[in-house]
C-alpha cells in the first residue's frame, strides 16, 4: 500500500502539469469508454486472485508432501493450480484485448479530432509550421494519450491488486517477514522520484529529434529532383544523420536514466530474498514451523516483485509518455484560425458581382500588402490582373476565397459582405485553379471528382474533353483509373494543371479564380486550355492572373496592379494606347519573346 501511494502522491505532487493532463485524460477520454474499462479491471482482478491463490495453495502442496505424506491431496492441488491458471489465461486475453480495443478508439478519437482541428486552421497557421511537426505530433499525441490511461489501469488493476492479494497471503503466513521485507521500499522510491524531471526532459528531446528525422524525410522525398539536379545528396544525408544521431543519443540516456534503479533495486530485493531464506529457513529448521508457510511466503515474495516494481517505476513511465500527449494538446488547445462558421447565413448568389472597396491587408505587421484597393469584378465578366512579382495579386485571390480577412475596407458578392456569410457556401461558389497544382494520391477520375463528388461518368470525361485532357488520359493503359502519383508527379506539369482546370470545369461554379492557370503549359496545350477558360468563363465571373497576354488580351477588364494598389485599368487596346506601365510590360515582353508574354518577374 505505501508503494502505491508513493507513486501516485509523486505523480500528483509533480508541478509540471502533469496531475492536470492525468486529470484531463481520464474526464475526456477514458469516462467514456468506463464500461470497458470496468470489465478489464474485473478480468485484471480475476488474474490476481488466481496467482494469489496459486500462490496460498503452495503451502498446502509442501505440507501434503512433507507432513501428511497424502498423494491425493496433492493430485486434487494440483488440478486446482490447473484450473487456476487456465482461468488466469483467459482472464489475461480478455483484459489485453479488452484495453487493445480501448486503445485503438483513443488512438482513433485524438486522430480524428487533430485532423478536424487542422482543417479548420487558416493559411496563415500552416506558414508557421512545418507538415512534418503535425505528422510527429499526430503519431506521438494519439498513441501516448492511449499508453498512459492503459498505464494507470493496468498499474491500479493489475499490478496493485496483484500486490494486494499476494501481499495478503504473506501477511496470512509470517506478518513479522513480510514488514522487515517492505523496508526496502523507501530507498527506491525516493530515488526513483529524483529521476522524473530528467525522464522529461529527455523524452521532449527524443520527441524533437524525432520530428527532424520526418521533415529531413519529407523534403528530401518531395524534392528529390532539386536534391539530384543540385547533388545535394551528401548535404541531406548528413543532416538526416545529424537528427538520427541526436534521436539515438537521446534513446540511450533514457535507457540510462529509465533503468539507473534496476542495480538498487535488484540489489534490495536480493536482500529482501536472503533475509527471507534465512529467516524462514531458521523458522523452519529451529522452531519447526511449517515448511507450506516458508514455501508460500516465498513464492509470494517471487511473484510480487515485478508488479512491485511497474508499480515503483509508474511515475517515470508516466511522464515519458505525457510529453506526447502535450504535444498533441498543444495542436488542440491552440485557438482556432479558421473556426467553423456554419451558424452564419450562407452566400446567396444572384449575379456574381465580386466588390473590394478600400481593402487594405498586411502578412505581417508593418508590411502592407493591399494598400486601399478597390475595383469591380462585373458578372459574367473575365477581370484580368498583371503586375510585377509582390503586387499583390493573388492575395486577392486569397481574401476572396477568404484563406485571409481583409484587415480594412470590404470585400462584397452581390452586396454581402463575404466575412458575414459561411466560408463553406462562399468557397463552394468558387471555382479555383492556381499555377502550383497539388493532385491527391488517387486516380485521374478520382481528382477531377474532387469538383463534385457525385457527378457521373459521363459528366467526369465531359470535363476531361472540355479541359483537352481526355486523349492523353485515355493514351494511358488504365486511362481514367491510372493513378497520379503523390502531389501527381506521374504526370507533366499541363497534365497536372489540365486535370485541375477539368475538375474546376466539373464545379460548374458562378464564380471563377484562376491564378496564371496556363502557366505550366506549352503553346499547343495552351491554346486548347485557354478555349476552355473560354467555355468556363462564359455567363460567370471570373478573375484571373496571368503573364502571357495571349490570355489577358481579350479580357473584358484588365487592372494593373502594383505596390498593393491598382495604377492602371481597362481593356487591351486601351491600355496599349495610353502608353502607361501596361504597354511598358507588353513591349519588355515582345523584346524578350516573339510570342507576347509577360516576363517572370512582372508576372506576379
Amino acid at each position: 500500500m505505501r508503494l502505491i501511494g508513493s507513486a501516485f502522491k509523486s505523480l500528483f505532487a509533480d508541478r509540471d502539469g502533469a496531475p492536470a493532463l492525468v486529470r484531463r485524460l481520464l474526464v475526456e477520454q477514458a469516462a467514456g469508454h468506463w464500461r470497458r474499462y470496468a470489465l478489464a479491471f474485473a478480468l485484471m482482478a480475476t488474474t490476481a486472485a488466481c496467482t494469489s491463490v496459486s500462490a496460498f495453495l503452495l503451502k498446502n502442496v509442501i505440507n501434503a508432501a512433507y507432513d501428511t505424506r497424502d498423494f491425493d491431496a496433492i493430485v486434487m492441488l494440483a488440478a486446482a493450480i490447473v484450473v487456476l491458471f487456465t482461468i488466469r489465461g483467459f482472464a489475461t486475453y480478455g483484459q489485453a484485448v479488452t484495453l487493445a480495443r480501448i486503445g485503438a478508439r483513443i488512438i482513433a478519437a485524438n486522430q480524428r479530432r487533430m485532423f478536424d482541428k487542422l482543417l479548420n486552421e487558416g493559411l496563415g497557421f500552416f506558414a508557421t509550421h512545418h507538415s512534418a511537426e503535425f505528422i510527429a505530433r499526430l503519431s506521438a499525441g494519439a498513441n501516448s494519450a492511449s499508453a498512459v490511461i492503459n498505464l494507470l489501469i493496468t498499474a491500479s488493476g493489475r499490478d496493485f491488486l496483484t500486490v494486494i492479494g499476494l501481499s495478503t497471503v504473506m501477511l496470512l503466513t509470517d506478518p513479522l517477514m513480510l514488514l522487515v521485507s517492505v523496508m526496502v521500499l523507501p530507498p527506491a522510491l525516493f530515488v526513483l522520484r529524483k529521476l522524473i524531471r530528467r525522464i522529461h526532459a529527455i523524452a521532449y528531446g527524443q520527441y524533437s529529434g524525432g520530428a527532424r528525422i520526418l521533415r529531413t524525410l519529407q523534403e528530401t522525398v518531395q524534392g528529390i529532383r532539386i536534391v539530384k539536379a543540385f547533388t545535394l545528396e551528401e548535404q541531406m544525408r548528413g543532416k538526416f544523420d545529424a537528427s538520427v544521431a541526436a534521436v539515438e543519443y537521446e534513446a540511450v540516456r533514457m535507457a540510462r536514466v529509465a533503468n539507473r534503479t534496476s542495480p538498487l533495486m535488484e540489489t534490495l530485493g536480493g536482500i529482501a530474498i536472503a533475509f527471507i531464506l534465512v529467516y524462514g529457513g531458521y523458522r523452519v529448521v529451529i522452531d519447526h514451523a511449517s515448511p507450506g508457510d516458508y514455501f508460500a511466503f516465498l513464492g509470494s515474495f517471487l511473484l510480487v516483485y515485478e508488479p512491485a516494481k511497474r508499480l515503483a517505476r509508474l511515475n517515470i513511465d508516466l511522464n515519458a509518455n505525457l510529453v506526447g500527449v502535450r504535444v498533441l494538446f498543444e495542436i488542440i488547445d491552440s485557438p482556432t484560425t479558421e473556426p467553423i462558421d456554419d451558424g452564419l447565413p450562407p452566400l446567396v448568389l444572384a449575379q456574381a458581382r465580386v466588390e473590394f472597396a478600400d481593402v487594405s491587408f498586411a502578412y505581417r505587421p508593418g508590411e502592407p500588402v493591399l494598400r486601399g484597393i478597390s475595383f469591380v469584378a462585373e458578372p459574367g465578366k473575365v477581370t484580368a490582373l498583371v503586375g510585377q512579382s509582390g503586387g499583390g495579386k493573388s492575395t486577392i485571390l486569397n481574401l476572396i476565397l477568404r484563406f485571409y480577412d481583409a484587415q480594412g475596407g470590404k470585400i462584397t458578392i452581390d452586396a454581402q459582405d463575404v466575412t458575414a456569410v459561411s466560408r463553406g457556401s462562399l468557397r463552394r461558389q468558387i471555382a479555383y485553379v492556381g499555377q502550383d497544382v497539388r493532385l491527391f494520391s488517387g486516380s485521374i477520375r478520382e481528382n477531377i471528382a474532387f469538383g463534385r463528388p457525385d457527378a457521373t461518368e459521363a459528366e467526369i470525361i465531359a470535363a476531361a474533353r472540355a479541359a483537352h485532357a481526355h486523349d492523353f488520359i485515355t493514351s494511358f493503359p488504365e486511362g481514367y483509373d491510372s493513378p497520379v502519383g503523390e502531389h501527381g508527379v506521374q504526370l507533366s506539369g499541363g497534365q497536372r494543371q489540365r486535370i485541375a482546370i477539368a475538375c474546376a470545369l466539373i464545379k460548374d461554379a458562378p464564380i471563377i479564380l484562376l491564378d496564371e492557370a496556363t502557366a505550366a503549359l506549352d503553346s499547343e496545350s495552351e491554346k486548347h486550355v485557354q478555349e476552355a477558360v473560354a467555355e468556363l468563363s462564359k455567363g460567370r465571373t471570373t478573375i484571373m492572373i496571368a503573364h502571357r497576354f495571349s490570355t489577358i488580351m481579350h479580357a473584358d477588364r484588365i487592372l494593373v496592379v502594383e505596390a498593393g494598389q491598382i495604377v492602371e485599368a481597362g481593356r487591351h487596346e486601351e491600355l496599349l494606347r495610353r502608353g502607361g506601365r501596361y504597354a511598358s510590360f507588353y513591349r519588355l515582353q515582345l523584346q524578350h519573346n516573339a510570342e507576347p508574354k509577360l516576363p517572370a518577374a512582372a508576372a506576379r
